[in-house]
């Protein structure tokens, strides 16, 4: 799970390093670029780079996204999910009426985001549980939830 860049000489013109490129051409927030940083998953050419360094043309930028977070505030608990699609970056499920999106004091381990955790453990997928939708108790429609923290702000 990666996006691969590759610099241009508009690039070169238009940004003085690595992090601005990150910043303005691929909209990476600054939560999601610390994230990034820390556990090494920004590269130039094949090797880790610190984003204050400039760049040639047509040197390829490349930003991971497999490493591990924690998901430990969601109980997993075993429900039957209805997917109705799923690739490295999306899971999405039809949400029954009746049943909440997040855990609550109500609903602490029978919320749909407990199903989804009971799944990714089952699939040893360490990502938080993040509904881009959200819908009532009594709703039931399609549910989307990103597997990859592209981009932080709200869909």
């Amino acid at each position: 799970m990666e996006i691969k860049y590759c610099m241009t000489v508009n690039d070169k013109n238009k940004y003085e390093n690595i992090h601005s490129i990150l910043k303005n051409e691929l909209q990476i927030s600054n939560r999601l670029l610390t994230k990034l940083i820390e556990q090494n998953c920004i590269m130039l050419n094949n090797c880790i780079v610190d984003t204050r360094n400039s760049f040639d043309i047509n040197d390829i930028l490349t930003v991971r996204f497999d490493y591990p977070e924690d998901n430990a505030n969601v109980v997993s608990t075993k429900m039957d999910l209805h997917i109705i699609y799923e690739d490295e970056w999306f899971l999405i499920v039809n949400k029954p009426a009746g049943v909440a999106i997040h855990p609550s004091i109500l609903h602490y381990a029978d919320s749909l985001s407990n199903g989804i955790k009971f799944y990714f453990d089952s699939i040893g997928l360490q990502k938080k549980i993040r509904p881009v939708n959200r819908l009532d108790f009594n709703t039931s429609r399609i549910s989307y939830f990103r597997k990859m923290c592209l981009y932080t702000r709200n869909i």
